[in-house]
């Protein structure tokens, strides 16, 4: 009896290892190819699975996530024969893991050397120049000649991207001289356009500091002459309130001996003077009155009389 119920137990043990190794889960993105007796079965796609014991078996598990594969420098010659090295990164993707499994043996050497074909054959077509400026339309062309191949396999290609294009050691040395003989002639552009500006500011600086000072000037000359015509006018002013003023003091004059009546030895008196007057002027000439006998015998009686009062 107590083997019996030790066997019991032993064979309860087993049956429950055995269901519990038929017991599957499949995680996220993921597939497993299923095979019975070596013969393809199922797809198990997300979530659990139970498969018969003995017969049944798991072939292959399969990511069906996006996934990256960086292939080394592959050797390529362009259409003028310059030999270069590029390396390549592809993004692909399982979309039938059957396909996957049972397509080809080795995936990802099959995309590698379908990678390496694709390029020697795009890149013979093109030359060195265009191959550096046109990574664009070779990345186009290899994802879509390796997406129609690898399409049997179960695989779909999303992208390809050149990462390095490394040409020869020459080459690089003489794109180098040239990329910096193509600075130098941009360094020199700007500097001469610097310069140009630099000329037409300082050009303008100088005008317009001419203008200022035309102005300036302008400004002056209208402060002068009008500064001018007020001293004119002030001068012409000044004469005229001085004539008016003298004729006024004639006139004066002319009223108060009206007024005192003089007799005729006082105006004889006064002729004498003025005649004195004009004698001492810058005349050449003078004209004597014929009354001037009578104005200097007048003097000559004022003379008397006045030794007579001494």
């Amino acid at each position: 009896m107590p083997g019996l119920m030790i066997a019991l137990i032993v064979l309860v043990v087993l049956v429950l290892l055995i269901a519990v190794s038929c017991i599957k889960i499949v995680p996220q993105a993921h597939a497993v190819i299923v095979e019975r007796l070596g013969v393809y079965l199922a797809t198990w796609s997300v979530g659990p699975h139970f498969k018969a014991p003995f017969i049944d078996r798991v072939a292959k598990k399969v990511i069906l996530k996006e996934q990256v594969v960086d292939f080394p420098p592959q050797p390529v010659i362009t259409k003028d024969n310059v030999t270069m090295q590029i390396d390549t990164v592809v993004y692909y993707q399982i979309t039938d893991p059957k396909l996957y499994a049972y397509g080809v043996e080795n995936p990802l050497m099959a995309i590698e050397n379908l990678t390496a074909t694709t390029l020697r054959n795009i890149i013979g077509d093109l030359e060195l120049d265009e191959t550096l400026t046109s990574r664009e339309t070779i990345n186009t062309k290899m994802r879509a000649t390796l997406d129609v191949a690898t399409d049997p396999w179960g695989i779909k290609v999303n992208r390809v991207e050149l990462k390095n294009i490394i040409p020869p050691a020459a080459i690089q040395d003489a794109m180098e001289k040239q990329m910096k003989a193509e600075r130098e002639r941009r360094e020199a552009i700007l500097r001469a356009e610097g310069e140009k500006k630099s000329t037409v500011l300082v050009a303008e600086g100088k005008k317009e500091s001419a203008i200022l000072d035309a102005e300036a000037e302008k400004q002056a000359a209208i402060l002068r002459a009008e500064a001018k015509k007020e001293e004119t006018i002030r001068e012409a002013e000044g004469q005229a309130e001085a004539i008016l003023k003298i004729q006024q003091a004639n006139a004066d004059g002319l009223r108060m001996m009206k007024e005192a009546a003089p007799d005729q030895a006082v105006i004889q008196l006064k002729s004498l003077e003025a005649f004195a007057k004009a004698a001492d002027g810058k005349a050449t000439k003078i004209i004597i009155p014929s009354e001037i006998q009578g104005i200097a015998g007048l003097a000559k009686s004022v003379t008397e009389v006045a030794v007579d009062e001494k």
